[in-house]
C-alpha cells in the first residue's frame, strides 16, 4: 500500500479513542484522519475530509451509532467497522449494523494480558484494511426487516434428529470473513430442508456468533446453531463456529461431529478457516465439499487446497459478488478451486454435487 488508509475514529470514550488511535497510528499503512466523540462532530469532520474507513461505536450520546450508520450508507457510503464491547445482550443490535451496511464488527479493545492486547491489534488493523477494500453500495435509509419463513416452518417443522450419517453423505465446510454475514444469509436461505450438513467459520468476535446463528435460524428452512463441542453434523443443519474458538470436523464411524477448542491465532484468526478445512480434508476427504467466500487475507486457501488434494469438491465465490475478493482469490491462485461461482449460484451447485454423489452411491447399493 503506497497511500495510507485514512481512518475516522468515532467513540464517546476518550480512552477508547486514544487506544484505537495508538493502534492505528502504529501501523505504517494507516493514519488517524480525525477522532470524534459523537456522530454530529463526526459529520463535521467528514464534510471537511472524506475518510477511507470509519470505526464506529454503537452506544453514543446525541445519536446512536446505528442511526448514524444508516445516514452514512443512504447518503455517502463509506466503509464502516463497528467497534463494540459486544455484551451478549447487545449482539442483536450489532448484527443489525451489518444488515445496515457495516463492513465488519470487532471487539472493543480492553485491558488484559499482553497476548490479548497483541491479538486485538492484529484483528483491529486487519478489519480496517479489509474495510478499505470493500465495495460499497448505497442502501435505503428505511430499516430492513427480515420476514421469517412462517409458512415453511408451519408445514414442515425443523428437524432436531441426530441420526447417524451414512458414509455416502457429503459434509460441506464453508469459510468467510469480511462481507460474509450477508453472503452466508443468501447462501443458507437457498438451502432446502434436506441440505447436507454444514460447518461454517465466519470471522467474528465471541458472543456474536450465537446471535448470528439465531438470526439465520429464524429466516432459513434449515436449522442453524452456534457449534458446541461434540455436536453432530446432520442433514438440514448448519453449525457456526463460535467466536474466539477453533472448530474442527471429526469422525467416529459413520458419524461426523465437531470439536470446539482453544488455540493460538491461525492465519491471524480464531476461529480459522484453515483449521476447519484441514480437519475436513483429514476426516471427510472425498465426502466433503469446501466453499470459500468473501473476505480479506488468505485464511482458508491452504486448507482448501488440502481438501482438493484429498478428493473434495471445492468452490469459490466470484469477484463480482464478493465484498472483498481476498480469500477466494488466494485460493484460486494456489490451484485449490475447481469452480468459481456467483454467490446466488453456490447453493444450487452444492445441492447438485451432493445429490449426484448420493444418487450414484444408492444406485451401486441396489
Amino acid at each position: 500500500m503506497d497511500k495510507k488508509i485514512k481512518v475516522l475514529v468515532v467513540d464517546d470514550s476518550a480512552v477508547v479513542r486514544q487506544t484505537l488511535a495508538d493502534i492505528i497510528s502504529a501501523d505504517p499503512h494507516m493514519e488517524v484522519m480525525a477522532a470524534a466523540p459523537d456522530p454530529f462532530i463526526a459529520a463535521e469532520k467528514i464534510r471537511k475530509e472524506i475518510p477511507d474507513v470509519i470505526t464506529l461505536d454503537i452506544e453514543m450520546p446525541r445519536m446512536d451509532g446505528i442511526t448514524f450508520l444508516q445516514k452514512i450508507m443512504s447518503q455517502h457510503p463509506i466503509p464502516v467497522v463497528i467497534v463494540s464491547s459486544l455484551a451478549e445482550k447487545g449482539s442483536e443490535t450489532a448484527f443489525k449494523a451489518l444488515e445496515y451496511g457495516a463492513v465488519d464488527i470487532i471487539q472493543k479493545p480492553r485491558l488484559g494480558t499482553k497476548q490479548f492486547i497483541e491479538e486485538s491489534k492484529i484483528l483491529i488493523c486487519d478489519a480496517i484494511k479489509a474495510a478499505s477494500l470493500a465495495r460499497m453500495k448505497p442502501i435505503s435509509a428505511k430499516p430492513l426487516h427480515v420476514s421469517p419463513k412462517l409458512t415453511a416452518d408451519a408445514v414442515i417443522p425443523k428437524t432436531k434428529t441426530k441420526a447417524m450419517l451414512e458414509t455416502s453423505e457429503k459434509v460441506v465446510a464453508i469459510g468467510a470473513s469480511t462481507g460474509g454475514t450477508e453472503a452466508l444469509r443468501v447462501l443458507l436461505e437457498s438451502m432446502p430442508l434436506d441440505a447436507p450438513g454444514m460447518v461454517i467459520v465466519q470471522h467474528m468476535p465471541e458472543n456474536f456468533t450465537a446471535a448470528f446463528a439465531k438470526r439465520l435460524d429464524g429466516v432459513c428452512r434449515i436449522s442453524v446453531k452456534e457449534a458446541e463441542d461434540n455436536d453432530t453434523v446432520v442433514r438440514g443443519r448448519a453449525l457456526i463456529a463460535p467466536g474466539n474458538r477453533h472448530t474442527l470436523l471429526k469422525r467416529s464411524g459413520a458419524r461426523y461431529y465437531v470439536e470446539v477448542k482453544d488455540g493460538p491465532l491461525v492465519s491471524r484468526h480464531r476461529p480459522s478457516v484453515d483449521v476447519l478445512f484441514r480437519s475436513t480434508s483429514q476426516y471427510a476427504g472425498k465426502n466433503a465439499v469446501g466453499v470459500i467466500m468473501t473476505g480479506m487475507g488468505d485464511d482458508g486457501a491452504r486448507g482448501l487446497l488440502e481438501m482438493k488434494q484429498a478428493g473434495a469438491i471445492t468452490i469459490a465465490q466470484d469477484e463480482e459478488s464478493c465484498v472483498v475478493f481476498g480469500m477466494p482469490k488466494e485460493a484460486v491462485k494456489r490451484g485449490a478451486v475447481q469452480k468459481v461461482l456467483p454467490l446466488e449460484m453456490i447453493a444450487k451447485e452444492v445441492i447438485k454435487v451432493c445429490s449426484g454423489v448420493i444418487s450414484i452411491v444408492n444406485a451401486k447399493n441396489k
